[in-house]
């Protein structure tokens, strides 16, 4: 049992984008949809009708709907976990078992409103969408950790070679311009910048020593100076120098970058992940 509450603390990874949530809510419908017809649970094989599967159909409408309200609610919520999780999902089965008992009374059963009758409707509903839910919630992270742990031992194997660098990254000078003040660092000097709101820290070597700088820009505009072929955005607060990474981890939520001599694990939102771990396969080929 303490296994079980301590599991629930593990992060998990929630949808990013408003279309991430569209596509999972309308195949979190179609899940409901398919449930319905195939298995046909608590009687619904005893329902008899010309248009039986087209009466069926608004399940998961309302489903669907209600999955899509609230992922949206919780969209700008950081440190999602596996608890998080199944409240959301505990929430959306609640709030569908309102308009779904409804609709079964008033359309399909043809019976007079009760207060015991929805108490039915919604541990049906719980019944139905608990277990489903868990299933998918405990599949989907392992299937994520698994995948994302063997790509990141896959890559960190290869950062132990050297990287292959072009020879020109220790010529090239970036010019960061912030209004007031400027700031020349070679290419090859440049480690990552975090953004700290209206700032950004920015580290590089100088003399083999790692320096840091806080500069009064937004990270778009500072990435709009210093981006190269290496040099990239990861994470919505963070942009790195890919050839200073050493060591890359994966677990559900995603992957994080180590770099010599910082002590600090930079996050790889999964919205960059793509790009930043084809990136970082294609320097050490």
């Amino acid at each position: 049992m303490i296994q079980i509450f301590s599991f629930t603390s593990y992060p998990y990874p929630k949808s990013e984008s408003q279309k991430e949530v569209l596509v999972s809510s309308l195949s979190a419908g179609i899940l409901i949809y398919l449930f319905l017809i195939i298995f046909q649970p608590f009687d619904t094989d005893q329902f008899h009708h010309e248009y039986k599967y087209l009466l069926l159909f608004p399940y998961s409408i309302i489903f669907g709907i209600f999955f899509y309200i609230i992922n949206l609610l919780v969209l700008k919520i950081n440190n999602w976990n596996v608890g998080n999780e199944l409240i959301k999902i505990s929430s959306i089965l609640l709030l569908a078992s309102i308009p779904s008992y409804f609709y079964n009374s008033l359309i399909i059963s043809h019976v007079q409103l009760d207060f015991v009758n929805y108490l039915y409707m919604l541990m049906y509903t719980f019944a139905i969408g608990i277990p489903i839910s868990i299933i998918y919630v405990l599949s989907r992270y392992i299937y994520l950790k698994k995948d994302h742990e063997n790509t990141a031992m896959r890559i960190s194997a290869q950062l132990q070679e050297t990287p292959i660098i072009d020879d020109d990254l220790s010529k090239k000078t970036l010019e960061i311009s912030t209004g007031t003040s400027k700031l020349e660092i070679l290419e090859d000097d440049f480690i990552y910048a975090q953004s700290l709101e209206n700032y950004c820290a920015v580290y590089y070597n100088e003399h083999h020593t790692v320096k840091k700088v806080l500069l009064r820009i937004s990270s778009s505009k500072l990435l709009n100076q210093v981006e190269t072929h290496t040099i990239k955005r990861c994470h919505r607060s963070y942009i790195i120098n890919l050839n200073k990474v050493k060591n890359i981890k994966g677990n559900a939520q995603g992957y994080k970058l180590s770099i010599e001599k910082i002590d600090l694990a930079i996050p790889v939102s999964r919205s960059y992940a793509p790009y930043v771990i084809s990136l970082l396969q294609s320097l050490n080929v």
